[in-house]
């Protein structure tokens, strides 16, 4: 059989994303043969030459001409013998024709089979190409994040630390934190890490010369007083819970402030004389009075004081929690006060929920330091203990090294020891044996060994490739699966030498994907994936959306990612993620969804009541991420479709063109539907080429408010989600939006494959990735495309086994700083 026939055959029998099929296996590259060329019958008509040659000259030129280079895409002269010098001009058409976005909709174009044909011929010389010069990609480095930092310190300590206090914001690319070539160290960023080592070396040990300081713990404005936070005590609501490490013994003070009304009173209805209970794990401490003018608690001002009481060194809960009084339905609206005129306009700046609200509490002290008591930090760093002088050098030589192989994720070395003893010595000096102590580990928490994850080339590997080392292998499986170091379990095993061995690798693979650290995979890699910080930006008007705050939002984020966490621990099929007709919820996301039966804080598994929010395109975080304050963002929603679910983001906007905003919201009095207004927008030609294929996806969802609840109306107009998908399918709404995206279910299941191997790799794919993408998801057809056969197959991927070591010309080359990636 011939190639092209082959492919033909591949393309409209196998389904690989055009036909109804697109989900069949698809047969590895090496199984295709090549012969001669048959023509096949119809448009496809192309006689003995390639079939992407004669779909270029015959479609594409029109577009991508050296004259016009429309998208920046010259294609004229393409010849398929030539790819190995076009890779990543060949690797963008495959993308583009399997998304069915070339030739774009309006234009002439080819018969469905033939497009799938030639943009299987292309796969199969891109992973011929790749077959026979395997590139597995490099990385010069890779420093701990925020995340992973304050992962690797409460792995070695056991504390928690706020490393926002100490790191600046990490700089994302690909959609990640953890890109290696955008993580250059900066003066800033290693003065961060150095003042972060000595604040946690204290904490850890703790401080007997502890001086009187304060922690301000504050509470947002828009976060609801009505339920109990989380690690709260029961019968208790609003304020906050959090964990403060105290570093001595001694007397601390809780100041408690809350939110003060325009006219100077307590905010919020009091229904007599309000009562605050301060509580350290559980135990109440102290109970404050809180009445509307403070004449009675606290008549100087707001500022309520507590006693002196007296906590032991170490981490604690502490809740600051209004006591509930009385059980029932109390609306929390959120209230804007502060109101002024000014242009019409209702200023919300101070907008709060109406019930008494805590702004802010401050732990002062420790005062009268009685000593430091025996804390689960201290614990894990002094496994001996000195009782006599000699005894102290043998003593702190085992601790240290012990650290130094905990904390540098490999046997820390004699030199490595040599070298923190030198700190001990110096320490043990001026303050005695705990000072050395302390003063080493501040030299491990800021060594570059523990900063930075560093994968060294054995020798002779310049420019060629290489097996990445067992230890090495380790820190990457366990940051990409856990966003943590490894457990001593697969460290035992890289020590071996057997994590390398595939059988192995995959076993310990299972082993972390069954373990509740695997969690990390949402919080880390889906959270990001999906862009669910941008759910923070968003503050929808309270005036319009008065139920919204601060715990319906964080209920939408932990909802979408306590879903993926379940697909994950359930091994069940990406399509999932499209499909699913249930999710997730507690009380306050259920009653924002409609759904009945479900009270309490924590989050259950429930049936969706409808078809319309099956998948994430149903989950308010996204719906509410992709929005605007005071409208829905078709624009925003279609973008976030095309660039998460399909791989495909839109060219930015033209200069000069007019943004939405500035379009009109109405018209002689009549307010217009965000429809109406993007149809205005896209009237213009400049914005109508990019808008055409992005509003119809946004559109489709227009039912789902700013918050993502289900309506029929927008200001009045009948809400009117009805579009055309760039190529030309009919969308009514959410359900056939859905339909449309699983037509393209193998470029989904690709996009995902990138993003999860970026994630895995701390580097972004490149164009000589895509043919280890591709046999990914072909593998995990055969597991019926379950979450395990894509992160199985990421990890048993030449890239994240192996690495491409730099020339030494390369090596002079990244020695010069270069622009950094945003």
């Amino acid at each position: 059989m011939s190639k092209y026939a082959l492919a033909l055959a591949a393309a409209g029998i196998l389904g690989l994303g055009f036909a109804s099929g697109a989900g069949d296996p698809v047969p590895h590259p090496s199984s295709f043969s090549h012969g001669s060329v048959l023509a096949p019958a119809g448009d496809a008509a192309f006689g003995n030459e390639p079939v992407a040659n004669e779909v270029v000259e015959e479609y594409c030129l029109r577009c991508h001409s050296e004259r016009r280079q429309v998208g920046g895409l010259v294609l004229e002269g393409f010849d398929i013998a030539e790819a190995e010098e076009r890779r990543p001009t060949v690797e963008k058409m495959i993308r583009k024709l399997r998304a069915g976005m070339m030739p774009p909709r309006g234009v002439r174009r080819p018969e469905v089979d033939v497009l799938s044909a030639m943009a299987t011929e292309l796969e199969v010389e891109m992973d011929r190409i790749a077959n026979d010069n395997p590139d597995p990609g490099r990385r010069t480095f890779q420093r701990l994040n925020r995340a992973e930092y304050a992962a690797a310190v409460r792995d070695l300590l056991g504390i928690d630390v706020d490393v926002a206090a100490f790191l600046p914001l990490d700089t994302k690319s690909a959609n990640f934190d953890n890109i290696a070539d955008v993580q250059m160290p900066s003066a800033t960023v290693v003065e961060g890490y150095l003042r972060a080592a000595g604040q946690i070396s204290r904490l850890a040990l703790g401080n007997p010369e502890a001086e009187v300081g304060s922690t301000i713990y504050r509470v947002p404005r828009v976060a609801s007083q009505k339920e109990r936070v989380a690690g709260a005590p029961v019968g208790t609501r609003g304020g906050l819970s959090v964990v403060h490490n105290f570093p001595a013994d001694g007397k601390y003070i809780f100041h408690v402030m809350p939110y003060a009304a325009v006219e100077g009173e307590v905010f919020g209805r009091t229904f007599g004389t309000e009562q605050m209970e301060v509580s350290i794990d559980g135990a109440r401490v102290a109970l404050l009075e809180v009445d509307r003018w403070m004449s009675e608690s606290e008549p100087t001002g707001l500022n309520i004081r507590s006693d002196s009481i007296y906590v032991t060194a170490g981490p604690k809960r502490v809740s600051v929690a209004f006591v509930r009084q009385f059980e029932g339905v109390v609306d929390d609206l959120i209230r804007p006060i502060d109101h002024t005129l000014a242009d019409g306009q209702i200023g919300i700046g101070l907008g709060v929920t109406t019930q008494q609200h805590l702004q802010r509490v401050t732990v002062l002290g420790p005062f009268q330091v009685t000593g430091v008591s025996d804390t689960p930090a201290r614990r894990s760093i002094f496994t001996c203990r000195p009782t006599a002088p000699e005894e102290e050098a043998p003593c702190a030589r085992d601790i240290l090294e012990r650290l130094a192989s905990k904390a540098y994720r490999r046997p820390a070395t004699e030199s490595d020891v040599e070298g923190l003893l030198a700190f001990y010595e110096r320490g043990a000096a001026d303050g005695g044996f705990e000072t050395g102590v302390r003063t080493a580990l501040q030299a491990v928490l800021a060594s570059p060994h523990f900063v930075f994850r560093l994968e060294r080339p054995p020798e002779g590997a310049e420019g060629g490739t290489y097996r990445i080392a067992d230890v090495d292998l380790a820190s990457r499986l366990s940051f990409f699966l856990w966003g943590a170091p490894p457990d001593e379990a697969l460290t035992e095993v890289a020590r071996r030498g057997e994590l390398s061995e595939p059988a192995e690798l995959e076993r310990q693979a299972r082993r972390m994907l069954a373990d509740p650290k695997a969690e990390a995979l949402s919080s880390r890699f889906a959270a990001q994936w999906l862009r669910l910080q941008d759910l923070e930006k968003i503050h929808p008007d309270a005036l319009t959306y008065p139920y919204f705050d601060e715990t319906l939002a964080d209920a939408m984020h932990r909802e979408t990612e306590t879903f993926f966490s379940h697909l994950v621990r359930d091994d069940r099929p990406v399509t999932d993620l499209l499909t699913a007709d249930y999710t997730f919820v507690n009380e306050r996301l259920a009653r924002h969804y409609g759904i009945t039966g479900v009270t309490g804080p924590d989050f259950r598994r429930v049936s969706y009541p409808t078809a319309h929010r099956r998948g994430l395109l149903g989950h308010a975080s996204i719906l509410t991420l992709t929005s605007h304050p005071d409208r829905t963002s078709p624009v925003l929603r279609g973008k976030w479709v095309l660039e998460v679910f399909l791989g495909a983001p839109p060219p930015p906007p033209p200069p000069d063109i007019p943004a939405f905003e500035e379009t009109a919201a109405s018209e002689e009095g009549r307010f217009l539907a965000v429809r109406e207004r993007m149809e205005m927008h896209r009237a213009n030609p400049a914005c109508n080429s990019c808008h055409s294929a992005i509003d119809p996806l946004g559109l489709a969802m227009e039912n789902f408010d700013v918050t993502g609840a289900w309506r029929i109306r927008d200001g009045g107009n009948p809400v009117d989600p009805v579009g055309v998908m760039y190529d030309g399918i009919q969308l009514a709404g959410p359900d056939d939006l859905r339909d449309a995206l699983l037509r393209y279910q193998e470029v989904f299941y690709r996009t995902f494959t990138e993003n999860l191997m970026a994630y895995a790799l701390g580097r972004r794919v490149e164009y000589f990735d895509m043919p280890t993408i591709r046999q990914i998801t072909r593998d995990a057809a055969a597991n019926d495309y379950r979450m395990s056969s894509f992160v199985l197959g990421v990890v048993g991927s030449p890239p994240f086994r192996m690495a491409r070591a730099a020339a030494v010309a390369e090596d002079q080359a990244e020695s010069t700083p270069q622009p950094q990636h945003q």
